[in-house]
């Protein structure tokens, strides 16, 4: 399995002994659909299609598909044990996919939702064929290690939707945090979806939206859909349609949304415009917040960085990773996959004069851009050229020709507990997140990675 070093970098010293101590479980068997077997590639499936007709989009109606709550609440059985699986799987996959992004763009910010693209991933291929399903199960991780080439066992995408629904709730118990994933998908007229890719859409999601539009004019239909998307999102997502084509069937976009809180709050009074350096030669004035506390860190001079953990809500947790002086952001970036298991071990509790830059990024990415610049062959299979998404829809052949993903992430200055009052005693280390760095949020219980991204310029 890809990054059997699983938590890599993440500094899961607060896995908890349960996962720990888990007797082993093929992911395949835990996401298994019931009573399954090795499905022959070319034959076709032995139930036939079940569509539901699409409404049509009309701008003024904006109101979330309908949801059954007994289909929503089936499955939660057995949920613990999945989550933990389920989140070394799709860390795995999200650190691969954030470095594809990071080479790309190595000196702009970038932000990744592990969470968020993996439940992408999922809900496309409960509308994919056989031949299809087989190298989207290989990227996820949830093969079955005994399938014969010419045949493949399904795995439940609805069981894993689920189990990536109660991670994210598993955040919203928090005081403060807040995770909200929308799902769009637009079709063109005339056609009805699988029933099986409905429903995931509400798995994966808070809110769904799936509407049949007319594409025949694309300008006219890309202003329409965006609109649209932009209304229901309440103004957070924003153009994220272009160069639409006359000839598409489906378009899908997801938005996931984090509004995080810290555990203890920053001293706004010492919030200051401070110097941050974008490069040796590039400096930008950005607000810089200050709290003095403690806090588990640790100076890694074999990887030449700096790594501090900082809480979030009852669950979840920030790492940041800041290189030394001289050293290189994405030498660090670059062995995220090699072992770092020792950082757990090496974590200090101390008292710490931090300060970093406030807080708030967002960014769009295309899944089928992402997918390509991982292997070429990867999205030829899954999303491109070679991809049969027979399962999708009642018309035939049915290509996905937008898949994107939005991630917000803001940070408020707040904390979900008052500023501790108590003078604290001793000199602090004085450490300044003043250049690029690294950081990571990730579920302390189940130890996914909700976020993953590098800020090289805070005032963009």
């Amino acid at each position: 399995m890809h990054g059997s070093h699983l938590l890599v970098f993440l500094l899961c010293y607060c896995l908890s002994g349960s996962h720990a101590n888990r007797v082993y479980v093929h992911p395949f068997n835990l996401f298994a659909a019931e009573n399954v077997s090795c499905e022959t590639l070319q034959t076709q499936t032995s139930k036939p299609l079940e569509t539901l007709p699409v409404a049509s989009l009309d701008i003024e109606v904006l109101t979330p598909d309908s949801r059954d709550q007994s289909k929503l609440n089936a499955q939660r059985q057995n949920i613990t044990e999945r989550t933990a699986v389920l989140a070394e799987l799709l860390n795995s996959l999200g650190l691969r996919m954030y470095q594809a992004l990071s080479n790309k763009q190595p000196s702009t910010n970038t932000l990744l939702s592990p969470v968020n693209m993996y439940g992408s991933l999922v809900t496309l291929y409960l509308g994919a064929s056989k031949k299809t399903a087989r190298p989207f199960q290989l990227l996820l991780g949830l093969s079955s290690d005994t399938d014969r080439e010419d045949c493949v066992s399904l795995v439940d995408g609805h069981k894993v939707l689920k189990t990536l629904q109660s991670i994210n709730s598993l955040v919203d118990d928090g005081p403060q945090d807040e995770i909200t994933t929308q799902v769009w998908a637009f079709t063109r007229q005339d056609v009805q979806l699988s029933e099986d890719f409905i429903q995931g859409t509400q798995d994966f999601s808070d809110k769904s939206f799936i509407r049949s539009m007319d594409f025949s004019k694309p300008q006219e239909a890309e202003q329409l859909v965006n609109n649209f998307v932009e209304k229901t999102s309440d103004g957070k997502v924003k153009g994220i349609f272009k160069d639409l084509n006359s000839s598409s069937d489906l378009l899908f976009v997801t938005s996931f949304n984090f509004q995080g809180n810290w555990k203890t709050a920053f001293q706004p009074e010492r919030t200051s415009l401070q110097e941050f350096h974008v490069d040796e030669t590039t400096t930008v004035m950005a607000p810089l917040m200050t709290h003095t506390g403690q806090y588990h860190y640790l100076n890694d001079k074999v990887r030449r960085c700096t790594v501090v953990k900082l809480s979030l809500s009852k669950r979840s947790y920030m790492l940041l990773v800041l290189p030394h002086e001289g050293a290189n952001l994405h030498d660090i970036e670059s062995r995220l996959h090699t072992d770092m298991s020792d950082w757990h071990q090496s974590f200090q509790e101390g008292l710490l004069e931090l300060s970093l830059p406030k807080f708030s990024m967002s960014s769009v990415t295309d899944l089928h851009d992402l997918l390509t610049n991982m292997d070429p062959e990867i999205e030829a299979k899954l999303l491109g050229s070679q991809a049969d998404f027979s399962q999708l829809s009642n018309i035939k052949p049915f290509t996905i020709d937008k898949a994107v993903n939005k991630v917000l992430f803001e940070m408020s200055e707040e904390g979900a507990e008052p500023q501790d009052k108590i003078q604290e005693a001793g000199i602090p280390l004085k450490l300044s997140i003043n250049r690029p760095f690294f950081f990571s949020v990730i579920e302390g219980e189940s130890n996914a990675i909700l976020m993953l991204g590098k800020i090289t310029n805070p005032t963009l």
